[in-house]
């Protein structure tokens, strides 16, 4: 089986790298924007403002309540028929994978805030900031050192969500193994090698967040 793997990568690396660079891609835009839109829903539900309280909490319930495969279906069927312009089925797809992690950050970025003591608030105020500054300058940057080991696994979870894409046969990493397998039919191999590159890159990144804790560790010290 060794000999077979071996054979299989030598003939389709090129195509499971063209998977590696689209599931890194995905996860990417994924991560980043995801990241954005939870910080956002999270500073959302502390603004004061009810309604827009009220809209997050929906948002928040509607996605943690159903299967994210579900919503990639909901996403991919709903977008090209309400929208005004033409939309492809990766830019579908991408848009149901942020606005899945948004939600899922979103709670994170919340509990880490909660986590943080009140004092620093009324600190804050205390020295002429407003309720604004207080959570970006001082609230914020606090929940992030308590939120990082949480987000990073969340991070890691988003790369292997992003698997899912493959249903939909946009290029990702699953989707090249499923490419190799009907060329070759050769199903164990051919997973063993998508399963063995993507042990690699969350390993990698479970690595890098270490180390940031680490750094984090040391700046407070």
């Amino acid at each position: 089986m060794i000999e077979m793997t071996v054979r299989i990568l030598e003939r389709y690396g090129s195509v499971y790298l063209m998977g590696l660079m689209g599931t890194i891609c995905l996860a990417l835009i994924t991560v980043s924007v995801g990241t954005v839109l939870g910080t956002f829903g999270a500073l959302l539900r502390y603004s004061g403002i009810g309604v827009l309280k009220a809209v997050v909490r929906v948002y928040i319930w509607i996605i943690r309540g159903t299967p994210i495969l579900l919503q990639l279906y909901f996403f991919w069927i709903f977008l090209p028929r309400v929208l005004p312009f033409e939309m492809s089925d990766t830019a579908c797809i991408i848009t149901a994978l942020i606005v899945n992690a948004g939600a899922y950050v979103e709670e994170i970025i919340r509990a880490g805030i909660q986590a943080v003591d009140k004092g620093q608030t009324e600190a804050a105020r205390s020295l002429g900031l407003n309720g604004r500054q207080a959570m970006m300058k001082v609230v914020l940057p606090q929940a992030v050192k308590n939120i990082l080991p949480a987000l990073g696994n969340e991070f890691i979870n988003m790369i292997k969500q992003v698997s899912l894409a493959s249903v939909f046969f946009i290029n990702e990493l699953t989707t090249s193994y499923r490419t190799v397998l009907s060329a070759t039919y050769r199903p164990i191999e051919s997973i063993l090698i998508a399963g063995i590159i993507y042990l690699f890159l969350t390993t990698v990144l479970t690595c890098f967040m270490d180390r940031m804790e680490t750094r984090l560790r040391y700046s407070e010290a």
